[in-house]
């Protein structure tokens, strides 16, 4: 059930490696397969979605390439990897090119000691669609990608068409305290007893718990546990800490979006969000879609943090409309300074 509101793997060791420099895998071409077969994890890795990768300033950038037509950047949030879109990237393909990266840190990237900030993960996605050929996307992000996907708004205006922001981070100061939690100093050490098999059984039974009483933490615990479970060494979990640091403390986020918002007039902006979600409450897509001009704020009713998991065909669904009715948008320098000169950023409360 949808409301919708408009208005003002190949987790190898060469991808684990700290600062180890690794070859160029051999790029595979792909092409998309028809149907809707819903497919496992181990399909996913094979044929056209399998992870493919460069090598960019001297560390292993994993993707996933595949599909034709207008180009979509999918960017996954903390802890996650590009196999988060699973369920939607072959409907996706079927009529767009979808690219979809693992972040320095996570996946089967590289985790080196390096810059894991909002600002460090756009210019990485500059770099990878420059190597790519690919001139202009429009930039979907999830959680932490969203901020990603507003950060390379902002940096390369000139680079994106539209912006779809999904449960995304970097719009108010305050936080769910599970994530403030994970910038305490030594969480990095308490995170492998999380992964452990009692662990994990205690933490579904809390999960159907509250999956019961229709909370948003316990619909997402599945996703949670795999997060947790994705991180099989000290390089991965100390990456993971390492991007929360960078922009979240105790007090909450430290940077926000919505300063700079108003320079989106005229841009294509969609906002998905799940109506339960715990870890970046609903509160924070109305008041994105308060700041952000022209946005369109879509709610998933049934879905917490991971809309796109919970009803892929809805989001595939959404998605592929947007585009197909939306006119890309096209910055001028000129029209650049102009927002820079005339406009307002609104009021960012704490």
């Amino acid at each position: 059930m949808t409301t919708v509101y408009s208005s003002a793997s190949d987790r190898d060791s060469a991808g684990r490696d700290d600062p180890d420099r690794v070859p160029s895998d051999s790029d595979q071409s792909g092409r998309l397969a028809s149907g809707e077969h819903r497919f496992d994890q181990g399909e996913f890795d094979q044929g056209e979605f399998a992870v493919r990768s460069v090598v960019i300033h001297g560390y292993r950038r994993a993707y996933r390439m595949a599909g034709s037509g207008p180009v979509l950047l999918m960017i996954h949030g903390i802890g996650d990897s590009s196999s988060t879109w699973r369920a939607v990237m072959p409907a996706l393909a079927r009529d767009h090119t979808v690219i979809a990266p693992d972040l320095l840190g996570h996946g089967a990237s590289a985790k080196p000691r390096g810059d894991y900030s909002v600002s460090g993960y756009a210019n990485a996605m500059r770099d990878l669609l420059t190597v790519l050929d690919v001139d202009r996307v429009t930039v979907v992000g999830h959680s932490l990608g969203g901020g990603v996907a507003a950060q390379f708004a902002y940096e390369y205006p000139d680079r994106f068409e539209r912006l779809v922001l999904m449960s995304t981070g970097g719009i108010s100061r305050t936080l769910s305290p599970l994530l403030r939690l994970a910038t305490a100093p030594g969480v990095d050490l308490a995170m492998p007893l999380l992964a452990l098999p009692p662990a994990r059984v205690g933490g579904r039974v809390i999960g159907e718990f509250l999956r019961f009483f229709g909370q948003g933490l316990g619909i997402d615990i599945d996703e949670i546990l795999d997060v947790l479970g994705s991180l099989p060494d000290a390089p991965a979990r100390q990456a993971i800490v390492r991007t929360l640091r960078a922009s979240i403390d105790w007090h909450g986020q430290v940077i926000t979006m919505l300063d700079r918002a108003y320079l989106m007039e005229g841009v294509p902006t969609l906002l998905i969000w799940g109506a339960k979600d715990a870890i970046i409450p609903v509160a924070h897509a109305r008041r994105a879609q308060a700041c952000l001009p022209g946005s369109r704020l879509e709610l998933f009713e049934d879905a917490a943090h991971f809309p796109h998991h919970t009803d892929p065909q809805r989001f595939s669904d959404l998605l592929r409309q947007f585009v197909a009715t939306t006119e890309a948008v096209r910055f001028t320098k000129q029209r650049w300074r102009e927002l820079l000169v005339d406009g307002s950023p609104h009021s960012i409360p704490d």
